[in-house]
């Protein structure tokens, strides 16, 4: 499953509405993974065919991408300082943010251990 490009309209309709909700309240049904990018980034351009293999992997999560050039009433909700930002979402926690170009080993770990809960 190819990653997903996220526009403020869908995260609030598919991720969380933040308009209307102070307390995180996931709406979606598999855990998610929001990778918070520009196209001018070089780490971010190293870490997208990472997302997309994963994508691919994981059929049981969903990873979505978010133009922080475009996007930019979102990425100053989640206050993006740094590029690239992923936000990490479980279906059962507080989302975690992690700053900067991850390996793919590390993306990896993180899925099973905090995503799918199968280490």
């Amino acid at each position: 499953m190819p990653t997903v490009k996220l526009t403020t309209q869908l995260f609030k309709e598919e991720i969380f509405d933040y308009t209307t909700h102070q307390t995180w309240e996931y709406k979606g049904k598999k855990p998610a993974i929001i990778d918070f990018y520009a196209d001018w980034c070089g780490p971010c351009k190293m870490v997208a065919p990472i997302l997309e293999e994963l994508s691919d992997e994981n059929p049981e999560i969903t990873i979505y991408k978010v133009d922080t050039e475009v996007e930019q009433e979102l990425s100053a909700v989640f206050q993006i300082r740094s590029i690239p930002s992923i936000l990490f979402i479980p279906m059962d926690k507080q989302p975690m943010m992690q700053a900067g170009a991850l390996p793919k080993h590390t993306l990896e770990e993180i899925i099973q251990k905090e995503l799918l809960h199968t280490v």
